[in-house]
């Protein structure tokens, strides 16, 4: 499967490493008829760059996408980890707001009760299944934009590039939602049960005598429903906001910028991104908690039960924690790119062949 798909990869609009979006190809010799030709931007020299950067492995490659599945693995397992004790507190929450009335109050209600050692409950499932989730997300992700893109051509590629993204981030998401159900199953049971578990050696085989498989699996759709809109949103965002930083914000081109201003430009964009993240999936998180937390309900019951207000506890918290997880995990999925020496190309340019049919050149 692999060597088909880097055969693929090899001449896909994302692969090349010399291209840089120029306005979209916009300010072509047509802007400037009566003048002298107007001159190229400041030099990159791009293509002798990337002669210059030996690569470990070639872009659409089994190396790279396995490279990538391990940076999606550091890169999701210890960031939600480290966020354990916001994320419990958002749980309840969003189980229990009448006793859990806001973030701070939270986090001294679960002090008194549980101590400081109550704050990291359920580390343990939230590493393991989070970990599971970055190898599908990001590696998959890698994966199927490679296969949408080659499937679409060079120009529909750069065209619907951001169909493009969404379509490869939900469809690895799907895959790493099934990967992470059974952990994130665990995880809600032990930080919003009190005395149900304390780890999860005895919530796992608690919730299997009590329900079967269906304990681990049956908050998968629900799961969809929030990580799917979550990650689309994640991955394409991320792309984009990423092309409009270089274009409009950053004072240099890509080329030029080192790759400690790179990544800094990637945590910018990662932050921006999560914070529509946490919009969009905020809903379908608080079904999520109170569905695992409760035996028998479905989704659809735990929704009209909450209503409109209620699916909305918990917003704040969950913004700053998705908001500065997302810069986070693409910081570090970036640094171990810069790490395995990975190809990194820039943001798609207008193919000249494109170029050609809207006439913006010669």
């Amino acid at each position: 499967m692999f060597s088909s798909v880097a055969h693929l990869a090899r001449a896909n609009p994302f692969n090349a490493p010399h291209l840089q979006l120029v306005h979209d190809g916009l300010a072509g010799p047509r802007s400037n008829p009566a003048g002298p030709p107007e001159q190229p931007r400041r030099s990159r020299n791009l293509a002798a760059a990337a002669v210059e950067e030996q690569y470990s492995c070639d872009y659409g490659s089994g190396r790279f996408f396995i490279l990538c599945g391990l940076g999606g693995i550091i890169s999701c397992g210890t960031t939600h980890t480290a966020l354990v004790p916001l994320d419990l507190v958002k749980c309840r929450m969003q189980v229990d707001p009448q006793k859990y009335k806001g973030i701070f109050n939270g986090f001294s209600v679960t002090l008194k009760e549980d101590g400081v050692r109550g704050l990291a409950k359920g580390w343990a499932p939230t590493f393991i299944g989070y970990s599971m989730q970055g190898l599908c997300k990001f590696g998959f992700y890698e994966v199927f934009k490679v296969l949408y893109s080659n499937m679409l051509g060079e120009e529909n590629a750069y065209l619907w590039r951001t169909s493009l993204y969404l379509a490869a981030s939900a469809s690895a998401e799907f895959f790493a939602d099934i990967a992470l159900a059974p952990m994130e199953a665990a995880k809600v049971r032990i930080q919003t049960q009190p005395g149900y578990a304390n780890t999860l050696r005895d919530a796992a085989p608690k919730m299997y005598k009590e329900e079967g498989l269906n304990a681990f699996y049956k908050g998968v759709a629900p799961l969809w429903m929030r990580q799917i809109p979550y990650t689309m949103m994640k991955f394409a965002c991320f792309e984009r906001t990423v092309e409009a930083l270089y274009k409009f914000v950053v004072p240099k081109p890509r080329s030029e910028c080192t790759k400690a201003e790179q990544l800094v430009v990637t945590f910018v964009a990662g932050y921006i991104a999560g914070v529509f993240c946490a919009i969009v999936s905020h809903p379908a998180d608080s079904v999520v908690s109170v569905l695992n937390k409760e035996k028998g309900s479905s989704a659809s019951q735990v929704l009209q039960r909450l209503g409109f207000r209620g699916v909305w506890k918990g917003l704040f918290a969950r913004i700053i924690m998705i908001g500065t997880l997302t810069a986070l995990q693409w910081f570090i999925y970036d640094s171990v790119k810069v790490y395995f020496r990975l190809p990194r190309p820039p943001p798609p340019e207008m193919p000249e062949s494109l170029k050609k049919k809207l006439g913006l050149t010669q």
